[in-house]
């Protein structure tokens, strides 16, 4: 049960992690807007953005449990785990353009070659975002958990074959 428990924590720690980076991507599309057009646009981007990538961060924490749960970070290529996050992106961006448009819309197509590839980069920026942060993360853990690298020296047999050596 506790194995669960970390798990669904962990995956609304990465939806949340997505859906800040994704509604400060839907912060800056508002200010873009307001630029442009000198008015406030309607929708809500940083808020429907942030809903999308918490969605997509927590999508992407399933697949990533399903398909790639027995290796570490440090196991893990970044090229791939991108894939992964681009594939979710992709997919997520399918189904919101099939549950937005109409029954036989010509322009459901159009649609989704326009969201599509902008879901698919922002869910693969974060899914390699997500392993840098994570590798990150797991590398100070072992600088913390480590003795003192001068207290460490080489072995005994290690120290001989130096001396013996010359060197």
């Amino acid at each position: 049960m506790k194995k669960w428990l970390r798990r669904i924590r962990g995956a609304i720690g990465m939806g949340l992690t997505w859906a800040a980076a994704w509604g400060g991507a839907g912060t800056i599309m508002m200010l873009g807007f307001l630029l442009v057009t000198g008015s406030r646009p309607d929708a809500p981007f940083p808020l429907m953005f942030g809903a999308f990538g918490f969605v997509a961060g927590v999508i992407f924490s399933g697949v990533l449990g399903l398909l790639e749960g027995r290796r570490r970070f440090d196991q893990m290529s970044l090229p791939r785990f991108a894939a992964w996050g681009a594939a979710v992106g992709f997919l997520l961006s399918a189904t919101f353009v099939l549950a937005v448009s109409l029954a036989g819309d010509p322009a459901f197509l159009w649609n989704l070659v326009v969201v599509g590839p902008v879901f698919a980069v922002a869910a693969a920026g974060c899914a390699a975002g997500s392993l840098a942060l994570a590798r990150r993360a797991q590398d100070r853990e072992l600088l913390e958990t480590t003795e003192d690298v001068t207290a460490v020296g080489p072995s005994e047999g290690e120290a001989r074959q130096v001396l013996r050596n010359g060197h």
